[in-house]
């Protein structure tokens, strides 16, 4: 009796750290990312970075099928013209940088969503139209919803009921310059939410000490992406904060979506799965 007890109590305790734990185990179908930074908040700098390692680390990266960044199609009064240049440079960087270092990005160019609109909204059009029952997209929206929007507009509309929209935060579902989250829904789409990703993942930046530390210069990188969010000199609030929020809404992804999907992640659980994945590289 005495075992058996033991046993029934490994067993919950197990089942409770695989509830709580990075599990790939993906839903069927592909991913596109469609992410801003150009605007006053620079937190995706180090969402990106995070973002992309994390598909590397899941072995995911070949299902993404578009990404693209800066996609505030209108400049807010808060950013000057000069400081919002800046920011589209560095979250280009922070997507090709990231990209080349982890490797298994060499199938997608990552887009400037403004600078490069027409681009970025066919590639993503082409993707919408490719999705099926059997393989169905996954589009995140960690910024605007604009470049949604516009990829729907142009798109097949009967594929519209293969897209699911991924969103964990109002500030970016009611910020668009030209269409509101109910006319983006109004396509036909479904609108998969999930908590706000800020509660777990937006951290003292001394939490991400040991990525600052360590010895792999990939690790090094995410952590000099969210530093160079937290000393951006046009907003204050992200000042001692490493914030990588909008990767939240992958790690769903990456762990099931739907039910099974993990939907409050914490730093902890990114780094012992980012490290766990280095370890086993290293070994190889």
């Amino acid at each position: 009796m005495k075992h058996l007890l033991v046993t029934i109590f490994l067993l919950q305790f197990l089942s409770i750290c695989n509830l709580y734990s990075i599990n790939v185990n993906p839903p069927v179908g592909k991913i596109a990312i469609v992410a801003d930074g150009n605007s006053p908040d620079p937190d995706d700098l180090g969402g990106t970075a995070v973002t992309l390692a994390l598909l590397r680390a899941a072995g995911l990266e070949y299902r993404l099928v578009h990404y693209s960044h800066s996609c505030d199609l209108v400049r807010p009064d808060r950013i000057s013209s000069e400081a919002e240049k800046e920011r589209h440079l560095m979250m280009q960087l922070s997507c090709d940088i990231t990209a080349r270092r982890w490797g298994g990005f060499e199938h997608i160019t990552f887009y400037d969503a403004k600078w490069q609109t027409e681009e970025t909204v066919c590639q993503l059009r082409d993707a919408i139209n490719s999705a099926t029952s059997e393989e169905p997209l996954w589009i995140i929206e960690a910024g605007e919803p604009d470049i949604i929007g516009f990829a729907l507009s142009v798109s097949d509309k009967s594929k519209h009921k293969f897209v699911k929209v991924v969103t964990h935060h109002p500030a970016n579902d009611d910020s668009g310059d030209f269409y509101t989250w109910q006319q983006i829904l109004d396509f036909g789409v479904h609108e998969v939410r999930i908590p706000d990703q800020n509660i777990n993942l937006q951290n003292k930046l001394s939490d991400w000490d040991w990525a600052r530390d360590h010895e792999d210069d990939r690790i090094q990188g995410l952590w000099l992406q969210g530093k160079l969010a937290e000393t951006d000199d046009v907003v204050k609030f992200q000042r001692g904060k490493f914030d990588c929020s909008d990767a939240g809404m992958v790690i769903y992804w990456i762990t099931g979506a739907g039910e099974k999907g993990l939907k409050e992640a914490t730093s902890q659980q990114v780094k012992d799965f980012l490290l766990n994945y280095i370890d086993k590289e290293n070994s190889n």
